[in-house]
């Protein structure tokens, strides 16, 4: 299992997740669901996953450390401000709203199983993998930071 940890892109993740959605959109027209203004919901739910994902991305950069997710090793330092006060991953919870929201676009019920699959591997292969790193590194600091605030807050 250790083989896949920090390996795959999120981005990737987030497309593969985003196409077993829409092949199990296909293959389950009886559990599409019609709701008056689901798409207005999507795309105000797409919207804001975006922005937090960028709003996470710019605070890395201006803090010039590394944006690469497989190399959580080159972090030059901590980023506990901004959005990174309410959530330790911004830029993934930004891509799993982002994957709520093409599930709405879908229209399928069966398509939302998929968001607690794309939190479980994020989960294992990418988050705690992280986190070893960072704890190796920084030490203390990301010890009381990780103990203030939540994961997929």
């Amino acid at each position: 299992m250790r083989a896949l940890e920090l390996k795959v892109p999120p981005a990737v993740v987030v497309v593969t997740c985003g196409a077993i959605m829409w092949g199990i959109s296909r293959l389950t027209p009886a559990a599409s669901i019609e709701v008056p203004d689901l798409q207005i919901a999507a795309l105000g739910l797409a919207l804001v996953g975006v922005v937090l994902a960028i709003i996470a991305v710019c605070s890395f950069r201006a803090n010039h450390t590394t944006v690469d997710p497989r190399t959580p090793g080159e972090a030059s330092k901590l980023v506990v401000g901004g959005v990174y006060r309410w959530s330790r991953n911004p830029m993934y919870l930004g891509m799993l709203l982002l994957l709520a929201a093409w599930a709405l676009c879908l229209s399928n019920a069966a398509a939302l199983f998929l968001l607690p699959a794309f939190v479980a591997y994020m989960t294992a292969f990418q988050i705690r993998p992280e986190e070893r790193l960072l704890l190796s590194k920084f030490g203390e600091s990301y010890a009381q930071y990780k103990s203030a605030v939540r994961r997929w807050a």
